[in-house]
This record gives structure tokens, sequence and C-alpha cells, in this order.
């Protein structure tokens, strides 16, 4: 609804909308893969054959707070007209029980006091059984002296009728503040991307948040939930892996003040390493992004999920920039959030680039690659490709000297240095004779 008014764009989602508005169809294909996590945040794992079903009422507080709204307000209202029922039948029996309910003559006499005044049947009882409840007070019924059992049903119904409205109040606070509730306004792009970045081949997705208000201590963090097979033959159908978020403080906090690319650089530890572009499509993996942060306003910690099949990896693009600054300050424009543009990338696996260039061992830093890049080729040109150097620190392309020539070169500035002025000027003075 938001997209069509043109509020938000098709591109990406809003995290928890209602799970009607993305649902696919329910005849869906036998070809696509189910997921984890659904693009709106909700676990797709459905629980069967649940044997202790008591276990759920032993925490019923919880268990009225993860009901839907229908079925809370059913229970809601079932139990207020539940216990207006119950005291109802009680008034209604005690003044039967004193014979409050008989009639009687006036010409015989007056009458005797009643426990509870102006109850002659069983709909007169139930009136006052609700202004008792919700403390009405019309001021036509009251419970007199008459009766110490009437006193004591009144506080009995006082006493359960504010259990009743705490326990409504509190579930209702619970519903309406829930931390999915700002989830709502912190969007993932639809799609997540793979692109060459600093040499190394890396997947980034964006997040960003459509309020204000900020996201204290947000951090967000990245799993792969894959089927592997162990040494033994053991078969895990969901193994899950940590993946690291590229970050210079080794930590996965961010700042969430404006969109963000969050990125993962493909390296030999990474579980993405075997990816290239022609088994994309037949992996059977799903990369899951969990966001956390406590919000600002309500000091609540709430939590924003989505996840990625292989069908949402795109290989080779690269998404485009959206922040501009206007008026010494920085504008972000949203109908851009999702878009992408294609960048040249090899087709080959992490793990295949580093064979071919004959990387070898436990990871390699930037310093040791000659090669990621266009190299220096003569005067005016450039190659593609290069060899890995065995020095540890890297050469820029035009202090490439073979290492004759830098020998020679050295000691030819030696000889020079070494020869005295008086020389020089003396086989000056002899070529001129």
């Amino acid at each position: 609804m938001l997209a069509r008014k043109g509020l938000l764009p098709d591109g990406f989602f809003l995290t928890r909308l209602t799970e009607g508005a993305t649902e696919t169809n329910r005849f869906r294909s036998k070809a696509q893969r189910a997921r984890f996590i659904t693009k709106t945040g909700s676990c797709n794992v459905a629980h069967k054959n649940i044997m202790e079903q008591g276990r759920f009422l032993q925490d019923v507080f919880t268990t009225m707070v993860d009901l839907k709204w229908q079925h809370s307000l059913l229970i809601f209202t079932s139990a207020f007209i539940c216990s207006w029922m119950l005291f109802a039948m009680a008034w209604w029996l005690l003044a039967f029980a004193h014979g409050d309910l008989e009639l009687r003559d006036p010409e015989s006499g007056p009458a005797p006091v009643p426990c509870v005044t102006a109850i002659q049947s069983f709909t007169s009882a139930f009136l006052f059984s609700i202004e008792v409840q919700v403390t009405i007070g019309f001021g036509g019924r009251m419970v007199t002296e008459e009766c110490p059992v009437a006193i004591t049903i009144l506080i009995i119904q006082n006493i359960l009728g504010l259990i009743i409205n705490a326990v409504m109040l509190g579930c209702i606070f619970m519903k309406t503040a829930q931390a999915n509730r700002r989830a709502e306004t912190l969007i993932f792009s639809r799609n997540a991307v793979i692109a060459p970045r600093n040499g190394r081949p890396t997947l980034m997705f964006r997040v960003g948040d459509l309020r204000k208000s900020m996201i204290i201590s947000a951090t967000i963090q990245l799993q792969v939930i894959r089927k592997t097979v162990t040494a033994e033959g053991e078969v895990i159908p969901v193994c899950q892996l940590d993946i690291q978020v590229e970050n210079p403080l080794r930590s996965n906090g961010i700042f969430l003040v404006s969109p963000l690319i969050i990125s993962h650089t493909i390296e030999r530890d990474s579980p993405l390493y075997d990816l290239s572009a022609q088994s994309l499509p037949n992996e059977n993996l799903e990369v899951i992004v969990i966001l956390e942060g406590v919000v600002e306003t309500t000091g609540i910690t709430m939590q924003a999920r989505t996840s990625y099949t292989p069908e949402e990896i795109l290989w080779g693009r690269r998404f485009v920039s959206i922040i501009t600054e206007e008026d010494g300050r920085y504008s972000v424009d949203y109908s851009k959030f999702g878009n992408t543009i294609p960048v040249r990338m090899s087709s080959l696996s992490a793990k295949e680039l580093d064979q071919t260039r004959g990387v070898q061992g436990g990871g390699t830093s930037r310093a040791q690659l000659q090669g990621w890049g266009l190299v220096r080729a003569g005067r005016g040109g450039y190659r593609r490709g290069g060899r890995a150097r065995e020095s540890t620190a890297s050469q820029p392309w035009y202090s490439h000297v073979e290492e004759g020539e830098e020998q020679d070169s050295m000691a030819g500035r030696e000889v020079k240095k070494q020869i005295p002025p008086e020389e020089i000027s003396r086989g000056t003075e002899m070529e001129g004779d």
C-alpha cells in the first residue's frame, strides 16, 4: 500500500510487514527452495508433533502476548463476560437463599432488610455484578450490612476484577510495544550482490532506517545456513556458520545514521570461498542477516531479520550511490535504494582466483599480491595480470626494477660520489688543451 501511494519504492521490503502482502502462491513450483527466514523476518519453520503442550500454559503471559490480536481480544472479552456471569450467579443465589426474591404483601408490615437492594431477578443480579466489577455505582443497588457473605463476595469480585484488568493492560502494552514493531521501519535491499572490492570478491547488501530516531548500539550478524556432510558421513541438514562483517575494528557494530552497505570479504576462511558464478544457482544455502539494537525512544531491545537465497544474490553487480550533499547536509534518495549496476568481474570463485595467482598458505595480504588489477606495461600502457612477489612490502608499478640493474645503478652513484672535484676540473683542462 505504501509503495502504491509513492511513499516507498518497490526496490526494497519493509521488514515484518504482514506476511500476506508478500506471500507467494500456495501452489508454488516444487523447484522453489524453502527458506528458514522470510523476507519479512518471520521464521519459516513449522513445529509438529509437540507432545508436551502443557508447557505453554506454564508461561501464560508470554503465550497470550504471542497470540494474534483477534485471539487476545476474544480471550479478554470472554474473561470479563465469564466473571460477570459467575458473580451474577453468586449474587442471585445469595438473594434467593436470604429470601429477597420472594414477593411480599405491602400491608403485612415492613419487609426485612435484603443482602443487596433492588435485586428481583437474575437480570438485576447480572447488572449489579457489572457495577461492582467495573465500579460504575449507579446508586440503585448496593450491599447492606445484613449479610457478611455478601461483603465477602464483594471483596473477592473486586480483587478478581483488578487481576483481570492488570493482565489485560499488561498484554496490550507488551503487544503494542513489542520490539518487532520498531523493525517495521528498518529496510533491507531485496537482493545481495557479489562484486570486487579492493581486489577481493565481496558479498554486499544494503540496510537503512526510515526513522530519524537512532538505533543505539546497533550490531549486525551474518550467518550461512547450508547442508553439510561430516568426514564420518553424517548429514547435517542445518549447519550454521558465522560470517565476519568487514570492519576495521573487527566488530559487528554499525552506526545506522544513513543507509549502509554491509560487506563481507570472501577470503580463505569464508564459508563462501568456493562460490563461483556457475555454482551459485545450484548452491543450497541461505544467508541470514540479523540486526539488533536498542530503540532510542523506548530503550527496548529490537531485532530485525531477513535472508538471501542463491536466487537473490546477484553476481558481478554493485549498488549505486544514493547519498548526496545538498545545502550543507546529506540527502538520501530512497528511490534508488535497491538499484544495482553491472561491473567487470571474473566468474571464478575466490579459491580458484587464489590458485590461479599462485597464492598458498593460510590467508594472503593485499601487499603480497601483484596482479589484482592493472599493471604498468610499457610507456602509457597497462596490462592485466601479474604475479605474486616474495617481498612483504607492496611496491608501485614504477618502482619495478630488475635486481641486477638496481645494483649497477647504485654502484654507479657510489663511484660518482667518490670522485673529488679537483680531478674533475683537471680533466676538463686537459680536454681543452
